[in-house]
């Protein structure tokens, strides 16, 4: 040091040096001046390093402190232990190359060992966004704060200049790590990145290397997925396909996680389908993307089980028995109509006696279960077996829900209801039991019916018109009926269409009954005609009305002509006897009447007794008498009297 007290001096030196080289035949470059560092404070041992333009095999460098010489060396570094170099107190180092007979000498550099630190360049960096700023941290070298000098700028934008901050890291002691904070940054974009740092803990510290990464953007949403299912011999092929995410994102990977009992396997088909298998029960498939900064938002996806619609009660089950590691059982409680099970018991055999007993313990009796039985053939899951089960059963505990009537007519009517909850049924029901009574009707037993525990529709036949009937309808299990729901049913009267009707048919019967009669007598008189019979006129006594009637004098008009006919045999005498003794019967009281009837008749008999009268010649003359003589000799006799018509019959001998 103290030949070269200023700059003009240390010149003059290395001129010398050069103009020595030159005049030994040398041409080639001086290496650079070496710099000597630790790689942290409490390390013990020192890294010099330089640095040579040229790329020949053959050279060799001699590391020199003040007369200390280290020679022999191949590299363009050279370590060496803090035991054989002064650390405290300034000390000369260069370096001088030999290439054959030549020798190149770096410029020498004064330095105080134990003041220089170096790190080596940020290791194992990783990024993280929070909102717009950007978390980096890398590999801490001591458990220290160091400085960072941190460049960046936009990946989409490499000809913009590079943004320029230095700032104190921080330490996480729980991952032992250095952490600084980048500001202002927008999280939606990817950056370029530059890091080195130094130490804090030296007087004398030296930059790191650099260090570059690309931070990609933040993954905000998660990925759009589309799931396609298809069916195999008891197992599910779930393909999953999901759109490219942002080119700023840089996704390095898309990954899938299923909740199965039992083996899964998925396979990446390309960068934007998976291809995964699922058993017949439920499952959550959730798909995540990740690049180096972030993970996005997990996209959950429900593989419903398949449906349960027509599935039977189990008539055996491994619940109770030993089962292999490669097979899984699984019960879904069932409290509602909705799929998504109210709670999963999963037993698998994977576990151990111990906890396996502990599963079975929670099955519950009374509870409807969607029971699952699978196993793992050739790495897919595959579903054996599916079925309800019960662990005991019972009576249901409620009625049919919401019994209702409808469309009643005079003789049927319908019957609807909602099925028993799960929760309350408590078994399987086998059948509902319906019946039904006429009410205030003691004649009229009541009627029963089974009806399948499928149907919630029943229709009722044969009701009387005008009724009122008393339903109960109940749930029937294999131990026994539950509650009775109860309905009213009130029939129609009977349609006057009825009526009308059947005064219809009594018409249509009276005249076919009148027709066949008529009929049937006009054949009846054709094959047997009837016997004439002598038409004897009734007596029929009429008495007036009024006093006016019977004071009515008879009144004889001078057209009427009263013929008397007389039969064979008979007098004129006997016949007035006859009439004067109908007279004494029928009145007394009236004499004047009769003495003129006396001698009326008598004129008459005089009249008509005589051989010789004008009518009864011209009677016999005309021929009109024979037809009298035919009848049977019949006398009929009109007397009027005081209005009143006499029909006196006589018979002949």
């Amino acid at each position: 040091m103290e030949l070269f007290k200023n700059r003009s001096s240390l010149h003059g030196y290395v001129m010398f040096m050069f103009l020595t080289t030159l005049s030994k035949g040398f041409a080639c470059e001086a290496p650079s001046s070496p710099q000597c560092f630790r790689r942290k404070a409490e390390a013990t041992v020192y890294t010099c390093e330089w640095s040579m333009n040229t790329t020949q095999s053959d050279m060799t460098f001699e590391l020199y402190f003040n007369e200390t010489k280290f020679g022999n060396i191949k590299e363009t570094f050279h370590n060496v232990v803090e035991e054989q170099l002064i650390q405290s107190r300034s000390v000369m180092i260069w370096v001088e190359a030999h290439i054959g007979n030549s020798t190149c000498k770096s410029p020498k550099t004064s330095v105080i060992l134990q003041d220089i630190v170096k790190y080596d360049a940020p290791q194992n960096i990783s990024a993280s966004w929070l909102k717009n700023n950007l978390s980096l941290s890398w590999i801490a070298t001591e458990k220290y704060p160091a400085v960072a000098e941190v460049w960046f700028r936009r990946d989409e934008h490499p000809t913009e200049p590079w943004g320029k901050r230095i700032i104190s890291t921080t330490i996480n002691n729980n991952k032992d790590q250095h952490q600084v904070f980048v500001v202002n940054l927008r999280k939606s974009s990817a950056y370029q990145v530059q890091i080195r740092h130094r130490s804090t803990m030296v007087k004398k510290p030296l930059w790191s290397a650099w260090s570059q990464v690309v931070v990609p953007a933040e993954l905000v949403h998660e990925p759009n997925v589309t799931m396609t299912i298809t069916h195999f011999n008891g197992t599910r092929k779930v393909t999953l396909t999901w759109m490219p995410m942002p080119v700023g994102a840089a996704v390095r990977n898309v990954t899938s996680n299923s909740s199965q009992c039992i083996c899964t396997k998925t396979v990446y088909h390309n960068d934007h389908t998976i291809y995964t298998f699922v058993s017949y029960s439920a499952a959550n498939i959730s798909v995540i993307a990740k690049n180096d900064v972030s993970v996005s938002p997990p996209a959950i996806l429900q593989v419903p089980a398949e449906p349960a619609s027509d599935l039977e009660a189990c008539n055996k089950t491994l619940a109770d028995e030993e089962i292999n590691r490669r097979t899984c059982l699984e019960w879904y409680e069932l409290q509602d109509a909705s799929p998504v099970p109210k709670n999963v018991i999963t037993l698998t055999g994977k576990m151990g006696r111990k906890k396996k007993k502990e599963v079975r313990k929670n099955l519950k009796d009374y509870i409807r279960y969607l029971y699952f039985e699978h196993r793992c053939q050739h790495g897919r899951p595959q579903t054996v077996k599916m079925c309800f089960f019960y662990q005991k059963e019972g009576v249901p505990l409620k009625e049919p829900q919401e019994v209702a009537t409808f469309d009643e007519t005079d003789i049927s009517a319908d019957l609807s209801w909602k099925a028993i909850p799960l929760a309350y049924q408590q078994g399987f029901l086998t059948h509902y039991r319906l019946c039904w009574v006429k009410i205030s009707s003691q004649d009229e037993p009541e009627v029963c019916d089974n009806i399948p525990a499928s149907e919630t529709r029943y229709h009722l036949e044969n009701l009387k018109a005008g009724s009122k009937y008393n339903i109960t309808l109940a749930g029937v299990t294999q131990v026994g009926e539950g509650p009775e729901a109860t309905a009213i049913i009130n029939t129609k009267p009977g349609k006057p269409m009825n009526v009308w009707l059947s005064f219809g048919l009594l018409f249509v019967f009276f005249l076919f009954s009148t027709t066949c009669t008529v009929v049937l007598k006009k054949i009846k008189v054709k094959i047997f005609p009837p016997v004439p019979k002598p038409v004897i006129t009734d007596f029929i006594p009429h008495q007036s009305k009024t006093q006016e009637i019977l004071e009515k004098k008879e009144e004889v008009h001078d057209e009427l002509t009263l013929l008397k006919l007389y039969p064979e045999g008979k007098s004129v005498s006997e016949e007035a006897e006859d009439v004067r003794v109908v007279r004494d019967e029928w009145d007394d009281g009236t004499d004047e009447d009769v003495d003129h009837d006396r001698s009326t008749l008598e004129e008459c008999s005089d009249d008509c007794s005589s051989p010789g009268s004008t009518d009864e010649e011209q009677r016999n003359s005309k021929g009109e008498i024979t037809d009298l003589e035919q009848v049977d000799n019949e006398l009929a006799m009109l007397i009027y009297k005081n209005g009143l018509v006499f029909d006196m019959k006589t018979e002949l001998p």
